[in-house]
């Protein structure tokens, strides 16, 4: 039975679609990468990339069920820079599980990574045509800088909201536009449509990554996969800190900054508290909705369809 046969008239099943192809065809020539890479796969994730690569691709004309191995692409370039992240962060847990470093070391996780990527470019330029060669290296490029920029702003106050929008857009929504700007060029979409799916993507990857900082400090362990309020601990600013630096007196900045310079895991209820209490929670909730109605303005170009109607209601998810 193909893709094609097993798939339902609705998008419901995307992530099945995904999953059956990671449980039967995800190999690569090294057992123990494949155990290791498999293993963070076994432990879940909403897959939003590969469903906006089909999504986008459908919505431009083209049949799904035709880009599987592209939306894995996706997806497994999203593992490997999360397998990486958790060597730089030294993360204990990833989804609920053992980072992939605790179980197989730095080295492996390093090595890793690096060999995902290099199987995932070598697929991609031996089977799909210009640009989408082009478009992820530029993205694994984003991603890069966008990391490098993180660690540069750690532990900094007084960071811009405007640096802030750059690293989400460069190391999170830039995989996010190039999952949709691919999706719509192999399902044969015009320039138009083409450039459409990639604002739409963008403004859903901000939107994405504002709405997982706000959940660091609003959401615990069990619902996260991982330690709550993480940002904070690793000394990252993110817009609920930025918001609420902006709103708060002197009394807050200087109980972060008391915080980051010594590093007293007890004293993080207080601040998470506080980012509420000074209006960092709300005012992440107003630009969450802000680039949720950008990434929605952007769709209009795409013709009216159950795909858009999907990645519409995708979109919407990130502000309830």
């Amino acid at each position: 039975m193909s893709l094609a046969d097993s798939a339902h008239d609705t998008y419901d099943d995307l992530h099945a679609v995904v999953e059956r192809f990671f449980r039967a065809s995800f190999s690569t020539d090294n057992p123990v990468i494949t155990e290791a890479i498999k293993r963070m796969l076994a432990a879940g994730g909403k897959r939003l990339r590969p469903r906006i690569t089909l999504l986008s691709a459908e919505a431009c004309g083209g049949n799904y069920a035709d880009h599987v191995h592209l939306a894995a692409y996706m997806e497994l370039i999203h593992v490997a820079t999360l397998v990486h992240d958790d060597v730089v962060d030294n993360a204990q847990t990833r989804r609920g599980v053992n980072a992939t470093a605790v179980d197989y070391g730095n080295r492996v996780s390093v090595l890793a990574g690096d060999y995902l990527f290099a199987w995932i470019f070598k697929n991609v330029t031996l089977n799909y045509p210009h640009p989408i060669p082009n478009v992820l290296s530029a993205t694994l490029a984003d991603i890069c800088d966008g990391e490098v920029l993180q660690l540069q702003a750690l532990g900094n106050l007084d960071l811009p909201i405007e640096t802030y929008v750059e690293i989400a857009r460069k190391k999170t929504a830039s995989l996010f536009a190039a999952s949709a700007t691919c999706g719509a060029i192999m399902g044969g979409g015009g320039p138009r449509q083409i450039a459409a799916l990639q604002r739409f993507g963008e403004a859903f990857g901000v939107a994405f990554q504002m709405r997982d900082d706000l959940l660091d400090v609003t959401a615990d362990e069990r619902s996260l996969g991982k330690p709550a309020a993480n940002d904070l601990t690793e000394r990252k600013t993110t817009l609920p800190l930025i918001a609420a630096l902006a709103a708060g007196n002197g009394d807050f900045r200087s109980l972060v900054r008391r915080f980051y310079d010594a590093g007293a895991n007890d004293a993080i209820p207080a601040i998470v508290e506080a980012i509420g209490r000074e209006g960092g929670v709300a005012a992440t909730r107003e630009q969450i909705a802000r680039f949720v109605a950008g990434a929605k303005t952007a769709l209009e170009p795409i013709e009216d369809g159950a795909a858009k109607r999907e990645l519409v209601k995708l979109t919407e998810a990130l502000a309830s």
